[in-house]
């Protein structure tokens, strides 16, 4: 085991993938010679060359529809877009095309392409580049989408969704990626399919992925030392839901708080709330509840960023108000 950084598990991720295929070749803005917007492909270039290390033009449009392309001739596309805000200039492309070939071909044609995405708000970076639109990945039927929000799933997740054979969204929550934690050498892909249970408990299941989890897992300790035993399910994959996973969490907690640092209408966690209700409705004891962003555009003032994210101390008093101890 050796001390690694979410940003460093992500370089490894790539590393690994660019050794092992001659197929896999990595596109986007500023991945080469300025080492990733933020620094994951830091010195890929000089160890893989141009030809594997592509630097593209700032259109969305045209790099993810290139990475769609090559895909569909065999090769094995990585495509980094920035943040998920820019990503919404590419939607024609990923949800037309990617997402729908193999329906529209009768399963003649595969789309093996992964877009990682830069997601979630905590950084000053106001409304054009911190917005949590995970939803409107996992609304579409032919992706994968997938959050990873631990150092091995950082690795692994990307090495899994390249032996897909179609297309996978990853999405990578900016406040992670200076995240420490120990790292097995020889971590490798990671199953894509299943929730974690990254605390078990047994008075209230704290449902929720991505740069929240650990939000959630800081709630978690403050509640035990209230007597409250929270469980903490890491989703890992918005698209398809581990159903039974969350189901199963709940018929052991009999509770439900879903934290998701998407906006409330619409939301993952209001699926996740309507998956509840469908499968697990008469093991509840309480209505389930949920935490989310406010509804506005991202502010840039820390303080008003603060205030419209999720946050532990929102979490606690959320996961007291399900407990009935308000």
């Amino acid at each position: 085991m050796t001390l690694s950084t979410y940003r460093e598990a992500l370089r490894s991720g790539l590393r690994e993938a660019l050794r092992r295929d001659e197929c896999v070749f990595l596109m986007g803005e500023d991945v080469g010679r300025y080492g990733g917007t933020y620094a994951v492909s830091q010195g890929l270039l000089a160890e893989f060359g141009e030809r594997r290390v592509r630097d593209a033009p700032l259109s969305e449009s045209a790099f993810v529809g290139a990475g769609i392309g090559a895909a569909l001739n065999g090769l094995r596309p990585i495509v980094e877009v920035m943040t998920v805000n820019f990503s919404l200039l590419a939607l024609d492309q990923i949800i037309n095309n990617a997402a729908t070939l193999r329906h529209m071909s009768g399963g003649q044609l595969n789309v093996p392409v992964v877009i990682r995405m830069t997601t979630g708000a905590g950084r000053q970076l106001a409304a054009q580049h911190s917005h949590s639109l995970e939803v409107f990945y996992a609304h579409v039927p032919g992706l994968r989408v997938v959050a990873p929000a631990t150092l091995e799933d950082a690795r692994g997740m990307l090495l899994a969704a390249l032996d897909d054979p179609d297309p996978v969204i990853i999405f990578e929550h900016a406040l992670l990626l200076p995240m420490q934690a120990e790292l097995a050498e020889d971590a490798g892909a990671v199953d894509l399919d299943h929730a974690a249970i990254r605390r078990p408990g047994t008075d209230l299941s704290l449902v929720t992925y991505g740069g929240s989890l650990h939000k959630c897992l800081a709630a978690a300790e403050q509640l035990a030392a209230e007597g409250i035993d929270a469980e903490v399910l890491d989703l890992r994959s918005l698209r398809p839901l581990d159903v039974a996973a969350i189901a199963a969490s709940v018929r052991r907690t009999r509770r439900v708080l879903v934290v998701d640092e998407g906006w409330k209408t619409c939301s993952l966690a209001a699926e996740i709330m309507a998956t509840v209700v469908e499968q697990a409705f008469y093991e509840l004891d309480a209505p389930p509840a949920r935490v989310c962003s406010a509804e506005v555009p991202m502010p840039y003032p820390k303080h008003l960023e603060d205030a419209a994210l999720p946050q532990s101390a929102g979490i606690v008093a959320a996961a007291r108000g399900v407990i009935g101890r308000v």
